[in-house]
Formats: C-alpha cells, structure tokens, sequence
C-alpha cells in the first residue's frame, strides 16, 4: 500500500513536540488501571450501597462535594473519593455521666440524657460543610453538658431534684432547638428525656425523709377527707330519711284530711237530703192542714151547723131536771137567728173590702 494512502486512512497524528496529548493519555490510562485493579482487588471500593433513611455523602481530596444521593447503589472512584452514609430519619443521641454543681455548692450527676432529633435532607451539604459528619457532637453532646451545668447553677438542689425537675426536659429542648435554628438549622430537636440525677447518699436519705413524711402528711389528709364524706354521707341519708318520712306523715294526713273532707261532705249532703224530705213532709202536711181549713171553712153552713147541733143533742144521755133546765138547752130558732146574723156580717165585710179595693 502506498504511503501517502496509509497516512489517509490512518488520520492525521499529533505533532509529536506536543507534551499535553501524551500526559492525558498517561492519566486516563492510570486511572484505567487503577480501576481495574481495585475493581479485581476490592470491588465494594468501587460500588457502594447507601442504606434507607441515609443519604450518601462524598469527599474528594479532602473537600466535600455538592452531591448527595439517594438510598441504593451508587459508583464512585475508588482511593480518590470518599463516601459516608449521613442519618436523615429521627436518631436518638445519648449523653451519659454529666456532671454539675447545684447553685447551693451540691455535686450531682446526671446518668443519661437522651436527645431524639434529625437532620433534614435539604441541608445536609451545608451541615457537614460547617460543622463535618459529627455535627451531633457539637450540637448535642456539648450542648447539652453546658445547659445542664448552667441550669444547675442557677437552681438549688431541691428544685432540681423535685420542685422543677418535670421541666428540665421540655427546658433542655428549647435551649438546644433555639441555637441549632440559629447555627444549624438543618438539626430539628424532637424531644429530650432526662433521668433522675445521682445524689450524694445522705442528701438523699434526707429527701427520702422528707418524701415519706409528706406521704404521711397526704394519708392523714386522705383520711380526713373519708372521714369527713362519710360524715356527710350519713347526714345526707339522715336529711334523706327525714324528708322521706316528712312526705309519707304528709301523705298520710292528706289522705285523712280527704277522707274527713268526703265524709262531711257525705253527711252534708245526707243532712240537706233530710232537710229536703222534712220540708217536703211539711209542706205536704201544711198543704192537707190548710186544705182542710178550707174543706172545714166550706162547710161551715148554717144547715150543716144545725145538723151536726141536732145530732150532738141526739147523742146526749144526760138528762137534767129544774126549773132551770130551758135555759140550758137553746131552742133551734135562736140558732138559725144567730148563724144567719152571722153569715150577713161576713157579706157586708166582704162588701167593704171590694169598695176600699175599687
């Protein structure tokens, strides 16, 4: 083949006082190399896993870079990039043996404090950019030891140890959410448990003391008020009672009123019957009496007279003997003379009561 024609097919080649082709090449190679051999080596150097709930953080050189990913596999270079998994669910940090001296000069310890928080995703570059992969130890840890001892110093044993010792916790929180917003905001403070310091022994036996009179102090209270319901129980059920036997005598009377009230109105009426049967009786016989004058005042004629005076004299036995005896025994005509001077009276006093009427 000709020459002219091999350079043509073959392509132009770089000068050859050209250095920068040959250092890249170099390079590239190297690297080449250098991933085989860790590949055939170690080759969990070049792939890694990021675990759920981490993110992948990565440093090159030394220097963070501006990636993060996402749980799974992932490739990096490997002797040139370092990776860290970083925590982005809720974790719970726990401080042990805190030291602090009360604001009356009393050492105690405090055993555990936990701390549960998170670091949100969004910012996890700029938490590590500031403050590296053990953000907790300054945030946390050393928070922590320094707002136990300035809350300490500034409370007595007593408080602490029992009057607001139930407000350390929600206290602890603000403090440690207030200057990681400030610093940090990529660390969000859940919660904070704070257990019961240590105490010397025999502060604590007086506290124990202490404790055990107030329960005794609370029994007696507790007692007293038992005491004091029963007592008003029982007077409730006395009152009760009372009233229940108030409203059955109440009853009781009513009902005899009202059987009072019905006889006498019984007999009030029985009375206003008899009443009603002795006026009708009265009136019956006043009635037959006055009707009889009447019959009586009809048959007061001089005839009728006459024949009732003859039979009178019939009916007489008697027989009387004298010179005097006529006089005793009025002859028929002085009767008829008297009857009809007495039948004309009533006619002219008849007469004189029509003139005065008219």
């Amino acid at each position: 083949m000709d020459p002219q024609q091999r350079r043509t097919e073959t392509g132009p080649r770089p000068p050859v006082g050209e250095p920068g082709g040959d250092v890249t090449s170099i390079f590239i190679a190297f690297g080449v190399f250098i991933a085989i051999a860790a590949l055939v080596m170690s080759p969990s150097s070049l792939v890694h896993q990021v675990p759920e709930g981490h993110v992948g953080a990565y440093w090159r050189g030394g220097a963070l870079l501006n990636i993060i990913t996402e749980p799974g596999f992932h490739v990096k270079l490997p002797f040139i990039t370092n990776y860290e998994p970083v925590q982005v669910t809720l974790q719970t940090d726990q401080v042990k043996d805190i030291p602090c001296g009360t604001k009356g000069g009393v050492m105690i310890t405090f055993e555990k404090i936990e701390v549960v928080n998170r670091l949100r995703k969004d910012y996890v570059y700029d938490t590590l950019l500031n403050y590296g992969v053990d953000y907790d130890n300054t945030w946390i840890y050393d928070k922590i030891h320094h707002e136990i001892n300035q809350f300490c110093s500034s409370h007595s044993l007593q408080q602490v140890y029992i009057d607001i010792f139930d407000q350390i916790d929600e206290r602890m929180k603000e403090a440690l959410q207030a200057d990681c917003t400030r610093y940090a905001p990529g660390i969000e403070i859940i919660s904070v448990r704070v257990t019961k310091p240590k105490i010397p022994e025999s502060v604590r036996r007086n506290f124990e003391q202490m404790e055990e009179e107030r329960t005794k102090v609370l029994i007696a209270i507790e007692k007293q008020r038992v005491a004091e319901k029963e007592a008003e129980t029982k007077k409730i059920m006395a009152i009760s009672e009372a009233e229940k036997n108030a409203n059955v005598s109440k009853i009781l009377m009513e009902q005899k009123l009202t059987e009072k009230d019905s006889a006498r109105r019984e007999a009030d009426i029985e009375n206003q019957m008899y009443l009603d049967r002795q006026k009708s009786l009265a009136d019956a016989d006043y009635y037959r009496v006055l009707k009889e004058a009447e019959a009586n005042k009809l048959k007061l004629t001089p005839e009728f007279l006459e024949l009732k005076f003859i039979d009178a004299i019939a009916r007489n036995t008697k027989m009387f003997f004298g010179d005097k005896v006529p006089n005793m025994v009025l002859d028929q005509r002085l009767l008829g003379n008297f009857l009809n001077h007495s039948t004309k009276d009533k006619s002219n006093d008849g007469n004189s009561e029509r003139a005065t009427d008219s």
